[in-house]
């Protein structure tokens, strides 16, 4: 056999047994002829000893061993000698005296070292299976599997059947770009990859399945970052005859499971919740993060009729004006400063004005247009004091909130407000059901065109107020993250229809590209609703990482490439024959 123990099994009461293990080598010191080899598995490590007194010949062959080459030994467990014991490691009481040795495989000079920060990303991903080997990816794949077994667990207690769905899938309008994978069998024709498995699991409701889950694989073709990828894993939940409650209940019942199994914490439920408008207005973001104040302040009033014609003018055109505090941020350098006001504008601000307190004075080049009065009110409600810096936005109300929530955010990254051992769960809901694209006038849906109107608002559907319809939706937060969204779905084809029109789709292009879920609702479709979470983000949370590269196995750059196969890649021009399709001749 390979081994008897793994790396992190034996202790002081192993003393005076023969074991075998098997490795990687971790380090080699050698210390006047004797040779101390740290052997690793996935466990963790424990110290070997070559001594030449005891074995000559087989201490010259330990002379050859470097870092990563994997090796089986046997040998007895000994204590370590007096004062060389490792009290930070759990094998640091004894180390195994080697008698035998078996070279298993060589490696070649490593990339780059186990230990310690690599600052080349790219040289990472290239050698993934060997970065993976690292003490901090191995935790968070270890934990990602905690995560992922905890969900399965609660979700099986609670009744939910896992069922998988289709990964070749039609291409239907759902928000992002698909993935199109093209028939060989039916020339000119195309699969998509899914976006979410969102309109089978409703037909699953419909099949009367009642309680379905899945570990699900998605894909969209969108622009990258810290936390996105072209492909990307989410927890994904229907149930037939709840409530948004009852999806509240279960929910915050999984993410308790999953924080006790994965952390060993106790999460608090219920979770607080808050309306999407509340959210904003008060945090400038959908997803706010609460471990921290520098929330916003309407100063619209104030200004109203004030003699500062750039605020005035803000609201004569029916925006606002809102404020923050950055108590005690009036030492901000200028450099500082001015990555703030470029923030500002990349968000839609077409300026930033802010005050510094500081002498006494109100430093900024605004206060001196202020009355007394609007001074006075600007004292009273932001609460001024010496050192602070209030930063301020004219604007229409989404940029105006939206800035300033940029703005907290960074500001609380340059201070180091947040706090990383807080868990602020927060449920947001009452977002609109419909958002209008600017330039066209369009309509589109908030979250997806499936999810259903509040009941209360239906008549405002009717009379084409779309911009004051609330969906029956929700996000689940934490601590500043989107980990999950949701949302009661239309059921009904009649309203299915309606909405399919308010997003400009005529009957023909409804029939052609939803005809098999409208048909379905004519055959007795319950009520039913959901949740899908980010699995990625969520392990990234658990594991308190900032990047969901770093908790799957083999990602993809934000340039979309696996750098370790190298691809996307060219494919051999038979198949592409075989697939009806030619390609575009390069340009430039």
């Amino acid at each position: 056999m390979y081994r008897t123990h793994h790396c992190n099994a034996l202790r002081a009461a192993n003393i005076g047994e023969t074991v075998i293990l098997a490795g990687w080598v971790h380090s080699r010191r050698d210390l006047g002829g004797v040779i101390f080899i740290d052997l690793r598995d996935r466990e963790g490590l424990t110290q070997i000893v070559f001594r030449p007194e005891e074995n000559a010949k087989l201490t010259a062959r330990a002379h050859s061993l470097r870092h990563e080459d994997v090796i089986s030994i046997r040998g007895p467990v000994a204590p370590r000698l007096t004062g060389q014991a490792n009290p930070n490691l759990p094998t640091g009481e004894i180390e195994v005296v080697v008698d035998e040795l078996e070279i298993l495989n060589r490696s070649d000079v490593p990339p780059f070292p186990i230990d310690g920060e690599v600052k080349d990303e790219d040289l990472q991903l290239t050698y993934r299976y060997f970065d993976l080997r690292r003490p901090e990816l191995a935790r968070n794949l270890r934990l990602r599997h905690l995560v992922t077994k905890a969900t399965r667990d609660y979700l099986d207690s609670q009744g939910f059947l896992e069922i998988e769905t289709p990964i070749l899938s039609k291409s239907t309008p759902e928000g992002a770009r698909d993935f199109l994978v093209p028939s060989r069998v039916w020339p000119g024709k195309f699969y998509a990859l899914p976006q979410a498995p969102q309109q089978y699991k409703q037909l699953l409701m419909v099949g009367g399945i009642e309680k379905y889950f899945q570990i699900a694989k998605c894909f969209r073709d969108e622009d990258l970052r810290a936390d996105r990828q072209l492909e990307f894993t989410q927890i994904d939940i229907e149930a037939s005859f709840v409530r948004p409650d009852d999806i509240f209940a279960l929910t915050e019942g999984m993410l308790a499971a999953v924080f006790r199994a994965a952390r060993g914490v106790d999460v608090e439920t219920p979770f607080p919740r808050m309306s999407y408008h509340d959210a904003v207005n008060t945090f400038g973001s959908d997803k706010p993060d609460r471990r921290f104040a520098l929330t916003l302040v309407d100063l619209t009033d104030v200004f109203r009729e004030s003699s500062f014609k750039v605020f005035r003018g803000a609201t004569e055109r029916g925006g606002v004006i809102k404020a923050i505090n950055a108590k005690g941020f009036a030492s901000l350098t200028t450099g500082q400063m001015n990555e703030l006001e470029a923030l500002a504008k990349k968000f839609g601000a077409k300026g930033l004005a802010s005050i510094k307190v500081e002498g006494g004075e109100w430093k900024s080049a605004i206060a001196k247009f202020f009355s007394q009065a609007e001074r006075a009110a600007l004292q009273n409600r932001l609460t001024i004091e010496e050192g602070d810096l209030i930063l301020v936005a004219a604007d229409e109300w989404p940029v105006a909130c939206e800035v300033l929530g940029r703005l907290r955010l960074r500001i609380a990254e340059f201070q180091r407000l947040t706090n990383t051992e807080v868990l602020d769960f927060l449920w947001v809901t009452d977002f609109p059901l419909l958002q209008s694209d600017p330039a066209t006038g369009k309509w589109s849906a908030m979250h997806h065109p499936f999810t259903r109107p509040k009941a209360e608002d239906l008549p405002l559907l009717e009379q084409k107020r779309y911009g004051d319809v609330r969906a029956e939706a929700y996000d689940v937060v934490l601590n500043g993250v989107e980990i999950g969204g949701g949302s009661i779905r239309i059921h009904e084809r009649d309203l299915q229809e309606k909405m399919f029109a308010v997003l400009g789709l005529t009957s023909e292009e409804q029939e052609r590209q939803f005809g098999h879920l409208l048909r379905a609702f004519r055959l007795g479709a319950p009520p039913h609703g959901g949740i899908a979470l980010g699995l990625d983000r969520l392990v990234m949370l658990v594991c308190g990482t900032d990047s969901i590269r770093d908790v799957i196995a083999f990602p993809k750059t934000n340039r979309g490439q696996d750098l370790m196969s190298q691809s996307p890649s060219d494919v051999d021009p038979r198949q592409l024959r075989e697939l009806g399709i030619s390609l575009a001749e390069k340009t430039g």
